[in-house]
C-alpha cells in the first residue's frame, strides 16, 4: 500500500467533494427543480467556466490512462487522438452555435428535442434519445477504468468483488453530490481537475526525459521495442496497413465527439454564442497537452515500466502504464498528485455524462411516453434518479463485464453515436432528407455498423467477434460482394456505417418525396439559428 500517495489522493479527493456539495449554491438559480438549473447549470456558463467544463468533459481520465497505453502498447497508431482533436474545432464551429441558437429559442434542453422540433416526429427523437443513452453508459464506464488503474497503482489491487469497493466508495460520493448539485458540480470541479492535470504533466515531459536521457534516447527505446517484438500495425511509424484506419479514426471521432450528449450538454450550458466560439479557438490548448501526454507512453518503455496484473481478471492491465510510471519515478507526494489529478479527471466527465443520459431519458422517453403532463419538478426529480441508474450501471459493466472489454464497447459507442450525425447535425442545416429516410438510414447504418463489428476479433485472440473497432478492408462486403478483397488495409468501421446510412436516408427520401409523404412539422424558424442571448426571442430559464 502506498501510504503517502494515498493520503494526498485521499485529501484531493475529500476538496472536491466539498466543492461537489458546495456547487449547488455556485451561480445560484432560483431553484434546482428544473432540468434548465440542475441539468444545465443555469444555462449562464462564461467562457472560462464553460472551457474548464467542456474541456473536463471531452479530455477524461481514459484519455489520460488510455492514450500513453495504446502508444506503449502499439506506438504511433495511438497518436490518433492528436489529429482528431485538431479537426474536431473547425468542423464543429459553426453547428454548434447554431444548435445553441435553436435551443435557447426553444428551450431545447438534449438533442433529441431539436429533431422532434425540426421533424415533428417523436419516434425519431426517440431513436436519438436510445441511442445517446446507450453510447455514453460505456464511456462512463471507461472513466471507472481510469480511476481504477490509479487506485491499483496505489495498493488497492482486490480481487473479486471487494476489489472494487473502493471504487463503489468513490462513485457514492459522485452520485450524492451529482444528485443533489446538477451541473453545476462538475463545473466547479473541473477548474481543480484541469490546474492538477496541467502542473502534473507540465513537470512529467520536463523531468522524466530529463531522468531517461532526453526525447532522442527515448524515441531510441520505443522503436528498439516495437522491432524487438513485431506485431501488425505497431512501430513508431505507421505502416501501409493502418494509415487508413489512422484517418479515419481520426475523422470518424472527430464526426462523432459533438453529436454525444455529454458534449452538447456543455455547450447548451454556455450563456452565448461568443462564449462557444471563443471556445472552439481555445480548447485546442488541450490537444498540445494531450500530444505530450501520449508521448509518455515511449518515456514509460525506455523507462522500463510494466503494467500491473489486475487481481479481478489475472490479467496485466496496460491502463496503469502511466500510474505506474508515476508511482516509480516521482516522489511519493508529487505520485499522489497526479494520481489524484486522474482520479479527479474521471468524476468530471462521469457526472457531465450521467447528467446527459438523465436529461435524454426524462425528457424524451419520460414525458413523452409515461407521464406526457409532467411539471418541472416533476422532470428534474425523475433525472436525477435516472442519474443514479446510469451511474451504477457503468459501475456494474466494470465489476461483470472485463475492463478490457469496455475499451472496446466505447468504440463500439462511437459507430452508434455516428448514425445520429443525419438526424442532428446536417438537420441543423438542411431539412431536405425525410422523416422516414433518416429513420430508415439509422437502422441501416447502425445494422450495417453491428455486422462488420461482429466481424472482427480482438487483437490477442482472446474473442472472436466485437474485438475493435478496425476492420480490414478484405472483409467489408457489401451483400456479399467484397470490392477490396485481398486487402490488409484497415478502415474505421463507423465510416462505411455511416456512408451506408446516408445513402440508405437519400434513396427513401427521393423515393419519399416522389410519392409525397408527409414529412412532418418543422416549429423551427430559419432565423432561430442566427439568435443570441441578448435577442428578445430567447425563451427566459426555467420557464417552460
Amino acid at each position: 500500500m502506498q501510504w503517502t500517495e494515498l493520503i494526498v489522493f485521499s485529501a484531493l479527493f475529500l476538496l472536491v467533494t466539498v466543492m461537489g456539495f458546495v456547487a449547488a449554491k455556485w451561480q445560484k438559480g432560483d431553484t434546482l427543480d428544473h432540468l434548465d438549473e440542475w441539468g444545465l447549470g443555469g444555462r449562464k456558463f462564461g467562457s472560462w467556466i464553460t472551457w474548464f467544463l467542456v474541456g473536463g468533459d471531452l479530455y477524461t481520465a481514459y484519455t489520460f490512462v488510455a492514450v500513453p497505453a495504446l502508444m506503449f502498447g502499439a506506438g504511433a497508431t495511438g497518436f490518433f487522438a492528436l489529429p482528431y482533436t485538431v479537426i474536431l474545432y473547425p468542423i464543429v464551429f459553426l453547428p454548434l452555435v447554431r444548435m445553441w441558437s435553436v435551443s435557447r429559442v426553444h428551450g431545447y434542453v438534449t438533442p433529441a428535442d431539436f429533431v422532434k422540433g425540426r421533424y415533428g416526429s417523436h419516434w425519431l427523437a426517440l431513436l436519438i434519445a436510445i441511442t445517446g443513452i446507450f453510447a455514453t453508459m460505456p464511456y462512463i464506464a471507461l472513466q471507472l477504468v481510469g480511476l481504477e488503474a490509479v487506485l491499483r497503482s496505489m495498493g488497492l489491487n482486490g480481487s473479486g468483488i471487494l476489489g472494487h469497493a473502493p471504487l463503489f466508495v468513490a462513485f457514492v460520493i459522485l452520485a450524492v453530490y451529482t444528485y443533489q448539485s446538477g451541473l453545476r458540480a462538475p463545473a466547479l470541479i473541473a477548474f481543480v481537475k484541469d490546474i492538477l492535470i496541467y502542473i502534473v504533466i507540465l513537470v512529467a515531459i520536463v523531468y522524466l526525459p530529463a531522468k531517461f536521457g532526453g526525447w532522442g534516447e527515448i524515441f531510441n527505446d520505443a522503436d528498439a521495442k516495437f522491432k524487438a517484438t513485431p506485431a501488425p500495425g505497431d512501430g513508431i511509424l505507421l505502416n501501409a496497413n493502418n494509415q487508413l484506419q489512422y484517418a479515419t479514426l481520426a475523422l470518424g471521432s472527430a464526426l462523432a465527439l459533438f453529436i454525444y450528449p455529454h458534449s452538447l450538454t456543455g455547450i447548451l450550458a454556455s450563456r452565448g454564442r461568443n462564449v462557444i466560439k471563443r471556445n472552439m479557438v481555445a480548447l485546442p490548448a488541450y490537444s498540445l497537452v494531450l500530444g505530450l501526454l501520449a508521448l509518455l507512453g515511449y518515456v514509460a518503455i525506455s523507462a522500463g515500466t510494466k503494467p500491473i496484473v489486475n487481481q479481478a481478471t489475472g490479467r496485466p492491465d496496460t491502463n496503469t502504464i502511466v500510474p505506474e510510471l508515476f508511482g516509480n519515478n516521482f516522489p511519493s507526494w508529487f505520485a499522489g498528485i497526479a494520481f489524484a489529478a486522474i482520479g479527479i479527471g474521471a468524476l468530471v466527465p462521469a457526472a457531465i455524462m450521467s447528467i446527459a443520459a438523465a436529461n435524454l431519458w426524462t425528457r424524451n422517453v419520460y414525458k413523452e411516453y409515461l407521464k406526457k403532463n409532467a411539471t418541472p419538478a416533476e422532470e428534474a426529480k425523475q433525472a436525477k434518479l435516472a442519474s443514479l441508474v446510469v451511474k451504477f450501471g457503468a459501475v456494474a459493466f466494470i465489476v461483470f463485464i472485463d475492463p478490457q472489454f469496455s475499451i472496446d464497447l466505447q468504440l463500439i459507442g462511437g459507430v452508434i453515436i455516428l448514425q445520429t450525425l443525419p438526424a442532428v447535425a446536417i438537420a441543423l442545416y438542411t431539412r431536405w432528407f425525410h422523416v422516414w429516410g433518416l429513420v430508415a438510414g439509422w437502422f441501416a447504418g447502425m445494422a450495417y455498423g453491428m455486422y462488420l463489428l461482429y466481424l472482427i476479433p480482438s487483437a490477442d485472440g482472446s474473442r472472436k467477434h466485437f474485438g475493435s473497432s478496425a476492420l480490414a478492408l478484405e472483409k467489408l462486403s457489401i451483400f456479399g460482394w467484397n470490392p477490396f478483397e485481398g486487402s490488409k488495409m484497415a478502415i474505421y468501421v463507423g465510416i462505411p456505417a455511416l456512408t451506408m446510412n446516408l445513402l440508405v436516408a437519400v434513396a427513401i427520401t427521393l423515393i419519399a418525396k416522389k410519392a409525397k409523404v408527409f414529412n412532418g412539422t418543422d416549429q423551427t424558424d430559419p432565423s432561430d439559428y442566427h439568435v443570441d442571448e441578448d435577442s428578445p426571442r430567447v425563451k427566459p430559464v426555467a420557464t417552460h
